[in-house]
């Protein structure tokens, strides 16, 4: 069953993401977002409890969590982007950046790109690799559990960067770069025009894996609950066959070599 349209793939390949809006319902964001206030010790009714900019909450597999990851809508969408059947359902979803209004500064607000896949110390995540063929990693994910406007500090994606990612990682091949090798190059591609990830709780984007993107300071009134899994892939992005064969992801990583 196709979900995206025509229009939206292109999207994709070009800009390096699409937006889903009601992929999963208000109310299971609701759900989300009662057992993550419970996990940061902060108050909904207590602004004063809220002292820190991020508050990062760990793996969680609550029902509501499940649910969100494994809609109907999602799983199309995951067969159409990454290849039928090649991905891995979400039992969890990755750790969860709860920002909050702040006059202090976050502290992890750089541009980079996701690694997917260990180097030589595992629990060293700079140390984590990217490569082109996008190892073990099929798509990063923006699931928004509330309301996210302009002020409520939405994800920047540098628009199109993904092509740009792709022509970095080629000449290093299977082995590709470590996180802050990669990081130290995005200065490359600074004159990308940048948009931000905002949408109604339900709402989720989801990105090609090599997409540049960034956290920014909160501004606005309410606290922003979110998470940015990764969609983890069954088999490596094969970048050898033809349009009907390979998938977008794979087509978009070919655009930016060959661009």
């Amino acid at each position: 069953m196709d979900v995206l349209t025509v229009e939206q793939v292109d999207d994709f390949i070009n800009n390096g993401f699409v937006k889903i809006e009601n992929a999963f319902s208000a109310e299971i964001a609701k759900e989300c977002r009662e057992i993550l206030w419970k996990q940061t010790g902060c108050s909904p009714d207590k602004p004063e409890t809220w002292t820190q900019p991020v508050v990062r909450i760990g793996e969680l597999g609550d029902e509501p969590f499940i649910k969100a990851a494994n809609t109907e809508l999602l799983h199309a969408a995951f067969d159409e982007l990454v290849g039928n059947g090649n991905w891995y359902p979400r039992q969890t979803l990755g750790s969860f950046p709860i920002r909050f209004p702040s006059k202090e500064p976050a502290n992890d607000t750089g541009w980079h790109v996701d690694a997917s896949f260990a180097g030589q110390d595992p629990t060293d995540y700079f140390g984590w690799r990217i490569n082109i063929n996008s190892k073990g990693r099929g798509l990063l994910m923006l699931f928004l559990f509330s309301d996210v406007t302009e002020d409520d500090a939405p994800t920047i994606l540098k628009v199109g960067s993904h092509l740009d990612v792709a022509k970095i990682l080629e000449p290093d091949g299977e082995s590709g770069l470590s996180f802050m090798e990669l990081a130290g190059k995005l200065d490359a591609i600074s004159d990308r025009s940048e948009t931000v990830a905002t949408g109604t709780a339900g709402t989720v984007y989801l990105c090609h894996p090599f997409m540049v993107h960034s956290a920014q300071n909160h501004c606005g009134q309410q606290p922003k609950f979110m998470a940015q899994p990764a969609l983890m892939t069954k088999n490596d992005f094969s970048l050898n066959g033809d349009d009907v064969t390979i998938p977008p992801v794979a087509k978009a990583i070919l655009k930016g070599i060959d661009c």
